[in-house]
């Protein structure tokens, strides 16, 4: 079994980038027995051949402070969870903060543990005029001090063999000056630290121009009012990138996949094993990876801000809004990127440092309108506003501001309800800015994607294979009309391929007709039928509904597949959306009344129908109940409000 290295610090630091840098792609999320906190851990070869265990803990600003990613870290160093305690602990500090850092470090070398101690950011710090003595800090300390920049790799190879020669003695932290009884913050910890640095720093910081510039962006980030508009501005440019940027490599996943089918479709013989292959497992793989280009984008500029010191400083500016709604400022954040997609939005909730703070932020997120509800307003408010696209583009606007107002407010109401208490209060250390590494923050993206995939593809692929097999059993055997059809177009298939075709089309949208209603899922859309008739919604919709929990860009599939009008909603196509505007019910009524399109927007602006969502949100909070519960919640809101628009219209 491999020693074990504690790898520990305060936030801002560039802990998690040294990890990175040390393991690379050689690591894994997890999570200590009976906790929820997250940490990191991955392999680092350390010298000839030989390797260890690095564990990437939380990032924290004391060992005593009362909360989760405090008490972890702890418990991890005094071995009360995972095998015990660590063979050594690895203790980083940012060479801009040498202060704060300091007391940080004499509460971890109080622990006893063999102990190296990485300053980090070093190039940055000397261009600033600082220089450390790294021999007298060593014999200062009574442990390794190893100058590194994580950024560049600069002083690796020194730290990892300081790394092994203090695995191999296992030697025992001895500081020339005593360690101080205070936790960081103390009088006797800040004295402590004054004197460390008195000992090892040579030479001063200079206030050199460019440190004068770093003042006055500290000034216009942290602003009560400027800060905000540019954080507004760098998260609109943030939320673009996402939104349109990802759609190009979205489409390119959605065309491989497309052929990846068509090939199955080719390879296999007809029958169920066909088309649980084709539209169950390959369509179900592709619903989940559709995902992944936004997932990456996200965290890689996420994490490009990050390094470049802005995030810290938004963080700052926004708390004073957030707070007032239960919501610490590192939530906005996620609450933007959800527009592109929940998913990536969820998980970017671990910048979140209090879990209090992090669920009822994850509560918030998917009442924000995410691209996949786009398809659906363009729908339903063309269907609303004929001929009048002003008024349409007014309603898909108010689309928006009615999810974000509903998911304030459910923060609001969770966090005076079952999540009592008020926002923790943000302390942090604004770190130095510096020049981000596009190839740490592609580490970073491909990271967070593998998880992604890695934890939540299975739960998925599982949900779009049931789906699948209530959408196609029993099956259902081809109606009289479509069987006409398929030999009328047999008929002209040599004299008229053109017309052969459009019959071909149209016998295929009447058997996938025939086929929904007759499933197991059909069946369903008809028993709960009742449930659904008061928001204005038949057989049909019902189905289409039930249909978009899958995906919500489903219902428009369903809706035009069901109406005959053909499964492209976004063609723009006249003809088609005359047909769906033409529709009828059963009783002959028109399907899509104003009534019912109407409830059916605000149904879809409030209600959780993102089944990946559900199980990412399982994921996050380390249980059910919360996932099941926010269901629930926005089920019942969605239900309610879409029932007070119909009763108020009809």
């Amino acid at each position: 079994m491999s020693k074990r290295v504690a790898l520990l610090g305060n936030p801002n630091t560039g802990k998690s980038s040294l990890f990175n840098r040390l393991c690379g792609l050689r690591s894994k999320t997890a999570n200590f027995p009976g906790s929820t906190v997250e940490h990191q851990v991955g392999t680092c070869a350390i010298s000839s051949g030989a390797e260890v265990t690095i564990i990437d803990l939380p990032g924290i600003y004391s060992l005593r402070l009362e909360l989760p990613e405090s008490a972890v870290c702890a418990d991890c160093l005094d071995g009360r969870i995972g095998d015990g305690r660590p063979d050594a602990a690895l203790v980083v500090v940012d060479a801009n903060n040498l202060p704060r850092n300091l007391q940080f470090a004499a509460s971890a070398l109080r622990r006893g543990l063999p102990t190296v101690i990485a300053v980090n950011m070093i190039d940055l710090a000397q261009r600033r005029g600082l220089h450390i003595d790294a021999a007298q800090a060593s014999r200062v300390l009574g442990v390794p001090v190893v100058p590194v920049s994580a950024r560049t790799g600069s002083g690796m190879d020194e730290l990892k063999a300081a790394l092994a020669a203090t695995l191999a003695s296992r030697a025992r932290p001895a500081p020339e000056i005593e360690l101080p009884n205070g936790e960081p913050g103390s009088a006797a910890s800040a004295r402590w630290s004054a004197s460390v640095l008195d000992a090892i720093v040579a030479g001063s910081l200079q206030r050199a121009s460019h440190t004068q510039l770093h003042d006055r962006l500290d000034w216009a980030f942290t602003h009560p009012r400027l800060g905000i508009l540019l954080f507004a501005g760098v998260m609109a440019m943030l939320f673009a990138a996402i939104f349109w940027l990802a759609q190009y490599p979205m489409e390119w996943v959605d065309l491989l996949f497309a052929s990846l089918g068509g090939v199955a479709q080719r390879a296999i013989p007809t029958g169920i094993l066909q088309d649980l292959i084709v539209n169950g497992v390959i369509g179900g793989v592709a619903a989940t990876v559709v995902f992944l280009p936004q997932i990456l984008l996200l965290f890689f500029l996420l994490a490009l801000l990050e390094d470049s010191g802005y995030l810290a400083r938004a963080a700052f500016a926004i708390d004073r809004i957030m707070r007032r709604f239960g919501l610490p400022g590192q939530a906005f954040m996620p609450l933007l990127s959800a527009h592109a997609c929940a998913l990536p939005a969820v998980m970017a909730t671990r910048l979140i440092p209090s879990r209090r703070d992090r669920i009822a932020t994850i509560m918030a997120i998917p009442f924000m309108s995410c691209s996949a509800r786009v398809p659906v307003y363009a729908l339903l408010t063309t269907l609303l506003f004929v001929g009048r696209p002003w008024a349409a583009g007014a309603a898909f606007i108010s689309c928006y501001a009615l999810g974000a107002v509903a998911g304030i407010a459910t923060a609001a109401l969770v966090g005076r309800s079952v999540l009592r208490g008020s926002p923790t209060p943000m302390l942090l250390e604004l770190p130095a800015y510096r020049l981000p590494s596009i190839a740490q923050a592609a580490r970073v993206s491909l990271d967070r994607g593998l998880l992604f995939l890695r934890n939540a593809g299975s739960v998925i692929l599982a949900i779009a294979v049931v789906m699948w097999w209530l959408s196609a059993h029993p099956v259902v055997q081809p109606p009289e009309s479509a069987t006409e059809l398929r030999a009328q177009a047999s008929q002209l298939k040599l004299q008229d391929p053109a017309t052969a075709d459009a019959l071909d089309l149209r016998a295929a949208r009447i058997e996938q007709q025939a086929q929904q209603s007759g499933s197991f899922a059909g069946t369903a859309g008809r028993a709960l039928e009742p449930i659904f008739a008061p928001i204005g919604l038949d057989r049909q919709l019902t189905v289409a509904v039930l249909t978009s929990f899958l995906a919500r860009e489903v219902f428009t599939t369903t809706v035009f597949v069901l109406t005959g009008a053909g499964s492209d909603a976004e063609s723009g196509d006249g003809t088609t959306l005359d047909v769906v505007r033409s529709a009828k019910r059963d009783d002959g009524t028109l399907l899509f009344s104003t009534a019912t399109s109407a409830s059916l927007l605000v149904f879809f602006v409030l209600a959780l129908q993102c089944l990946p969502t559900v199980a990412v949100v399982a994921r996050e909070t380390g249980s059910w109940k919360w996932a099941i519960g926010q269901l629930a919640f926005m089920s019942i809101a969605a239900y309610a409000l879409a029932l007070a628009t119909f009763r108020v219209l009809a």
